[in-house]
Parts: structure tokens; sequence; C-alpha cells
């Protein structure tokens, strides 16, 4: 349509009337009218709070309600290996009032529970990826194991095991990649939670663990543990002499505990765009990455179009895994 056409045509509508009620309706699908100005957002983590995705969910929780002027309410609802969360929000309704704080966990979900009540892949969207935390393999400072090389080696010529704060979680996921990619098969010893299985790795009751940063760093920087790679495609700025897992000879295993947002599928796009960039502007603040890094994350940040092909990504990788190591749900 020509501009002088397109003019005529406008002016007509305003002529009759009919501008002023196709207004509204232009705003709705640019997402103007999200959030309204008395929504309460609902931002549903679905694990306990202080850890990892609960501190991101509320640093961005926060951000959105002091730029949108809204109320944001951070809700933990732990369980079910992040499955209960992740059901409640996938049956809200999709106002787009009621978010989810997904990680790597759910990705492996959906291999791990096929007859889940909902799904993960048809009733929510992607909204944004916001982060990744780099694992990080550690053993015992007293080990014989000096690098990725050495543990490699010393798993194909005896028994060894490695802990993990549970089954399906991304440690044992690593550890299963890494048993995968060099047909070791060191044991799996699954723990109620990170710090226990720290404790006994420290005390020499296991050889290796793949851990979450937060859990270990300190220890490594005590001097208790021995940092062998960090499973990232660059060094870890907090531990600038430990080679990422590419450097050690190993590229394929580059594992990241990531976060994300997700909300109802029905959810409209234009306010899934409105909300996935506002909250990629959030995390391009001065300072805001530094701080992230010292909670143990590296910032990552994507709206729903980069985000999309990711996390498909990420839930056909870890189907792989899973199925060659047999792994199920604890």
């Amino acid at each position: 349509m020509k501009r002088r056409e397109w003019m005529q045509g406008t002016a007509a509508l305003a002529a009759t009337g009919s501008l002023g009620s196709l207004m509204p309706m232009l705003a709705r699908a640019q997402g103007g009218d999200y959030p309204r100005p008395d929504a309460t957002l609902r931002y549903v983590v679905p694990f306990p709070p202080g850890g990892l995705t609960d501190v991101m969910a509320r640093q961005i929780g926060q951000q959105l309600g002091e730029r949108w002027k809204v109320n944001v309410l951070v809700d933990n609802r732990p369980g079910g290996n992040g499955q209960i969360g992740a059901d409640l929000v996938a049956k809200a309704p999709p106002d787009g009032n009621t978010l989810l704080a997904v990680t790597l966990t759910h990705a492996a979900n959906v291999t791990l529970f096929p007859k889940s009540p909902f799904s993960f892949q048809k009733d929510l969207r992607p909204v944004a990826l916001l982060a990744g935390s780099p694992m990080l393999i550690v053993v015992p400072v007293a080990s014989p194991i000096q690098d990725l090389k050495g543990l490699v080696a010393a798993a194909k010529e005896r028994k060894l095991n490695a802990g993990s704060s549970g089954n399906g979680t991304p440690p044992h996921l690593t550890l299963a990649l890494f048993n995968d990619l060099n047909k070791s098969a060191i044991q799996h010893v699954p723990y109620k939670g990170g710090a226990p299985c720290i404790t006994d790795l420290i005390g020499g009751q296991l050889d290796v663990v793949f851990s979450n940063i937060p859990e270990s760093i300190a220890h490594v920087k005590g001097g208790k543990l021995r940092a062998l790679a960090i499973a990232s495609k660059a060094r870890y700025p907090l531990l600038p002499d430990v080679p990422t897992t590419a450097e050690a000879g190993m590229p394929a295993l580059q594992v990241e505990n990531w976060t994300g947002m997700m909300a109802p599928a029905g959810m409209p796009d234009a306010a899934v765009q409105k909300l996935g960039a506002e909250v990629v502007k959030i995390l391009a603040q001065p300072g805001l990455d530094e701080r992230m890094r010292q909670q143990g994350f590296v910032i990552d940040a994507r709206g729903p179009d980069r985000f999309a092909p990711f996390l498909a990504d990420e839930i056909a990788r870890w189907a792989h895994v899973i199925k060659a190591a047999a792994i199920q749900p604890g």
C-alpha cells in the first residue's frame, strides 16, 4: 500500500470514528497493554529459597517491578525435581502474570518424566535465557589425579566413584556425559544435596565430583579441593588458572547449569517479545555481570527467539545422555 493511500485510509477511519476503536487493538498487538498497571507478576521458582535459580529470579523480579511499576512476587514451589512449580505455571492463565524460572533440570525432565501431567514443550513457551553456571570438576587435594587426562586414565585403570546432589541433577548429568564421551564407568553416588557430597569428597570418601561452582569454589581456593577443569567455553574469572575442558582436551564436555524464564504457552506473542526484551535490557545493566559472577553465574542474555532453539538443543542433548546411561529420576 502506497503512503498516500494509507494516509487516505487512516483519514477515513478517523472520520468514521473507527480509528479510535482500532488503537487499543494495535496496542495489544504490540504488547502495549502488558503488563497492566495494577498487575502482580507471580514468578514461580520451583526450587527452595537461596539457591542459584532463586537468586537470579529475585534479581530479575526486583528490576522488573521497579522498571515497570508493578508488583512482582517470587513464589518458591520446590519439589518433584522442579516439576511441581512447572506444572503450576503450565496450567496458569496465559495472561503473562504467571512466569516460571527454569534450568537445565527442566530440559532433562522432558526425558526423565515422560508421563508428566503437563507437556513442557507444548504447555510452556520460552521468554528469555538469563545466565549459566559452568560445572567445575574437582577432586580431593590429596588425590593423585592432577588433570582431566589423568581422570580419564584413572577411570579406565580402576573403579572410581563420583558424588552428586541427586539422580538427574546437573552434576549427575555431567558425570553421565563424561562417561559417555570416554566410554568410562565411574560409579554414581547420589546425595541429598550438594553440600554433603562435597563434604565426603573433601574427606576422601569420593574420588571426584562434577560440581556446581558455588558449592566447591571456596574449598578450591582454600586448598581442600583441586579443580581439574571447568566445563565452559572460557576460563572462569574467579578461577583464572583452571583450564576449560576444551583446553584440557575434552571440548564436548561443556555443561552450564543455565537458568531462564518461561510462561504459559498461550501468552500473546507481543507480550512475550516485550517481556523478553525487557529482561535482556536488565541483564545488560552495568555492574550486574560482576555481581552475578560473584554468585556463580555468567550472564548469557537471550530473548525468546534465541532462547527457543537453545532450549530445543538442550532437551535433545540430555535425552541422548539420559538414555545412554539409563538414568532414572530419584
